[in-house]
């Protein structure tokens, strides 16, 4: 693998940890800072900003290097979405830096679970952002790279409303909206699936793994929770009523999620985190 600038970590709180918030997308860094600052107030926190398309190919083995050589020795890692899925490989791929794993919105790893997400997805957006969708795909195919990141943005913000459930609406804090980069690792990510490295690879997982869903997301979370704990039987689940895709915007579930999530956290950091200057 060729040598590359580390990426961008920001950093949060000074309390035990340190615990590692990994970002979904792929090709969204910057989104999950509403929930480092919250966590932030009980725990020292790590946001690693992944790596953008452009220089080289990017792989999820590309992401997993640069977390390796970014993040402290021993981490707890708390992934949301396509995330969840990045902090399960960086854990197969390091299990001795690794204390626990808590993935929120985790996405899918067969074709079923995909097929249902999609299905949810169609139905929520019904035929006029369906169409919409269509078009911005198009147009990001045709786009120039100084275009395709706002067609991509608008593909997001479209994506996350129908993932929604009741959520209390943010500012958007995406630092830049990558297309390439979300192309080429999702590209990766499902290599790794139809050649069968993963899920099974989770096997060498052996710490304790939380998975945090709504019932309202559609990704189909008890499905996706099957398919892990054959390979995890440490497996635990935990669902949300009246709850979408990022549970600490919802209004009927964030403070459930939070107290859930804190719970969890403070039972399994067993080392101090590294102050933060």
């Amino acid at each position: 693998m060729s040598a590359a600038q580390p990426i961008e970590v920001r950093t949060y709180g000074e309390g035990p940890g340190p615990v590692v918030l990994v970002h979904g997308g792929p090709g969204a860094p910057g989104y999950l800072a509403p929930l480092a600052r919250r966590l932030a107030q009980h725990f020292s926190v790590f946001e690693p900003l992944q790596r953008a398309g452009g220089a080289e190919p990017l792989s999820v083995a590309r992401h997993v290097a640069d977390m390796a050589e970014a993040l402290p020795a021993k981490v707890v890692l708390v992934g949301h979405s396509w995330g969840a899925m990045l902090a399960l490989s960086f854990a197969a791929a390091h299990p001795e830096r690794v204390m626990g794993l808590v993935l929120v919105g985790c996405g899918t790893y067969d074709p079923d679970s995909r097929a249902a997400y999609q299905a949810a997805m169609a139905e929520r957006l019904g035929d006029e952002l369906l169409l919409r969708v269509a078009e911005l795909q198009a147009d990001l195919d045709a786009a120039a790279d100084d275009e395709a990141a706002q067609v991509f943005a608008e593909l997001g913000w479209i994506a996350s409303a129908a993932q929604r459930h009741d959520a209390v609406l943010s500012e958007d804090e995406v630092v830049a909206y990558d297309p390439r980069g979300y192309q080429e690792t999702w590209r990766d990510v499902l290599r790794l699936q139809v050649e069968g490295i993963e899920p099974a690879a989770f096997e060498r997982i052996r710490v304790p793994v939380l998975m945090l869903h709504g019932a309202e997301d559609p990704h189909p979370g008890r499905a996706t929770f099957e398919v892990l704990r054959r390979h995890m039987p440490q497996l635990v689940y935990e669902e949300f009523s009246a709850c979408g895709h990022e549970p600490w915007l919802e209004r009927h579930a964030a403070e459930a999620f939070f107290a859930s999530l804190v719970s969890w956290l403070g039972e399994h950091l067993t080392v101090p985190g590294p102050s933060v200057d």
